[in-house]
C-alpha cells in the first residue's frame, strides 16, 4: 500500500524561502517554526564534554535524563516515575511512535499541527477533527467530542486517543481550565488516552496565566510530551520526553522506537539532563525567550490587526493564527499565501494545511525569525528592553506592513470576484 503523505509544509516553505533568498530575492520568513535563538553556552559545553559517547544507549534513554525530566515535571505538580520516561529523537517520532503502540483512530482539534494529521495516515490510523472552542486553540471542543467519536464507533470504528496541544500551534492560543476539565471528564467517560503535546509550556508569555495540563485532572489517561526545541532553541539537537501512564504502554512505545530510532543521540541526552535540572542560567535564558517571544509575536498581531484581519492575540509560543476574510481578497488561503510570497515577499503557512476548509482565509505566522540573520543580533534582541525598536527587527516589521497594505491596493478588487466563502472554522 501506497501512502500519500507529502513534504511537511513547514519543511517545503523554508526550503522554498531559502532558495529564493539564495536567488536574491527579499523575503521575510513567518511560515517556519524554529525559536531563532543561539543555544546557551552551557548547553554547548555539556555536548562537547559528551561528545566521545558513541556507543548504543538504552531505547528509553539515559537514566539520568529520565530522571531529570521526570524531575522538571514533579516541580510543575505531576508527580512522575523515571521509568514511565521514554526519551526520543525529539518529540515528534515520539508522537508518532504512540500512535501504534496506543492503536486505534485519534481524534484531533481542528486546526492543528500539520504532523499530526499526516503522522496519522503514515502510520495506518484515521484521525477526527473536531473544532477548537470559539476563541481557544489546541483542544477539541468537549461539546462536539462525544458526538464525533460516537458516530466514528457507530461506524465500526475503534477511536482510543484524543489529543491537544498546549498552547497551541497554530493558533498561539492556550485553553481555557474548564475547557481542558471538561476534555478530561470526556475522555474518561468515552475511554480515550490523552495525548497532551506541552512543548510550548514553558513559553506561555503571562506566567500568572493559567495553565491547566489534562495530566492534572485525569492523570491514568494522559500521556504528556515534550522536548527542548521550543524552550531551549535546540530544534536540530533533537530530543523529546513522553511521560506516560502504565508499564506495558511504555513496553509497547520502547518496541516501536526499537525498530525506528533504537536510541536518542548520547551526547545530546547528557545536555539535555543538564537542561531539565533548570539550572538558574538556563532558567534566565527561557524567561528571556518567553518574554522575547511574546513582545515580537504581539508586534506582529498588531500589524495584522491594523491592516483589518481579524485576529485573536497569542498567549503563548511563536505564532499567529489570523483570519484574513474581512479583506476577502482570495478565493482559498493557498491562493493567499502565495500572493504574500511572490507580489511582496512574505513567507507564512495557508490554513488549509492545518486542517481549514481551503475558503477559510486563515494562515498561520511563526515570528520567531524575525530576531536577526547571526547570533549577534539575536542576542542584542533576547537583551533589548524594546526588541522590535532594533533596526532588524523594525525593518521586518515594516516590510511586513507594506505587504498588509498592498491588500488594500484597489488593483486586488479589479482582478477578482469574491465566491462564497466557507464559514471559519471557530
Amino acid at each position: 500500500m501506497t501512502v500519500n503523505v507529502t513534504l511537511s509544509a513547514t519543511l517545503a516553505a523554508n526550503e522554498e524561502i531559502a532558495r529564493r533568498r539564495r536567488a536574491g530575492q527579499r523575503v521575510l520568513n513567518l511560515a517556519f517554526g524554529e525559536a531563532g535563538l543561539p543555544v546557551h553556552p552551557a548547553l554547548r559545553e555539556r555536548l562537547a564534554e559528551a561528545s566521545p559517547e558513541n556507543s548504543y544507549g538504552p531505547v528509553a534513554g539515559a537514566a539520568v535524563l529520565r530522571e531529570a525530566a521526570a524531575g522538571y515535571w514533579d516541580r510543575r505538580g505531576l508527580p512522575t516515575d523515571p521509568e514511565l520516561v521514554v526519551c526520543g529523537p525529539g518529540s515528534k517520532p515520539l508522537l508518532y511512535a504512540l500512535l501504534p503502540a496506543i492503536g486505534g483512530d485519534i481524534v484531533l482539534p481542528a486546526p492543528s499541527w500539520v504532523s499530526y494529521a499526516a503522522q496519522a495516515d503514515l502510520a495506518g490510523v484515521r484521525s477526527i477533527p473536531v473544532p477548537a472552542p470559539p476563541g481557544e486553540g489546541g483542544t477539541p471542543d468537549p461539546d462536539q467530542l462525544t458526538g464525533a467519536v460516537l458516530r466514528a464507533r457507530a461506524q465500526g470504528r475503534t477511536v482510543n486517543s484524543v489529543l491537544v496541544t498546549l498552547p497551541d500551534n497554530p493558533t498561539g492560543r492556550l485553553a481555557r481550565p474548564e475547557t481542558i476539565r471538561r476534555l478530561a471528564e470526556t475522555a474518561r467517560e468515552l475511554d480515550l488516552m490523552i495525548i497532551s503535546d506541552e512543548i510550548y509550556r514553558d513559553l506561555v508569555h503571562d506566567r500568572s496565566a493559567a495553565f491547566l495540563s489534562p495530566a492534572d485532572i485525569a492523570p491514568e489517561r494522559t500521556i504528556v510530551t515534550s522536548g527542548l526545541s521550543k524552550s531551549h532553541a535546540l530544534g536540530g539537537w533533537r530530543i523529546g520526553v513522553a511521560r506516560l501512564t502504565s508499564i506495558p504502554l511504555r513496553d509497547r512505545l520502547l518496541a516501536v522506537a526499537s525498530e525506528i530510532w533504537s536510541c536518542p543521540a548520547t551526547p545530546v541526552q547528557h545536555a539535555a539532563a543538564y537542561a531539565y535540572t533548570e539550572p538558574p542560567e538556563l532558567v534566565e535564558r527561557v524567561a528571556a525567550s518567553r518574554r522575547l517571544h511574546g513582545v515580537v509575536a504581539r508586534a506582529v498581531a498588531d500589524r495584522f490587526a491594523r491592516a483589518g484581519a481579524g485576529v485573536a492575540y497569542p498567549q503563548g509560543g511563536f505564532y499567529l493564527y489570523p483570519d484574513l476574510a474581512p479583506l476577502r481578497r482570495f478565493a482559498t488561503s493557498g491562493e493567499l499565501a502565495s500572493a504574500l510570497l511572490d507580489e511582496h515577499g512574505v513567507g507564512v503557512l495557508p490554513g488549509a494545511v492545518f486542517g481549514d476548509a481551503p475558503g477559510t482565509l486563515r494562515v498561520r505566522v511563526a515570528t520567531s525569525l524575525l530576531y536577526g540573520e547571526g547570533e549577534e543580533q539575536r542576542m542584542a534582541a533576547l537583551s533589548s528592553e524594546r526588541p522590535i525598536d532594533l533596526p532588524w527587527v523594525a525593518a521586518s516589521l515594516g516590510h511586513l506592513e507594506e505587504a498588509l497594505a498592498g491588500f488594500t491596493e484597489r488593483r486586488w478588487f479589479a482582478a477578482w470576484t469574491p465566491p462564497a466563502l466557507a464559514p471559519a472554522s471557530p
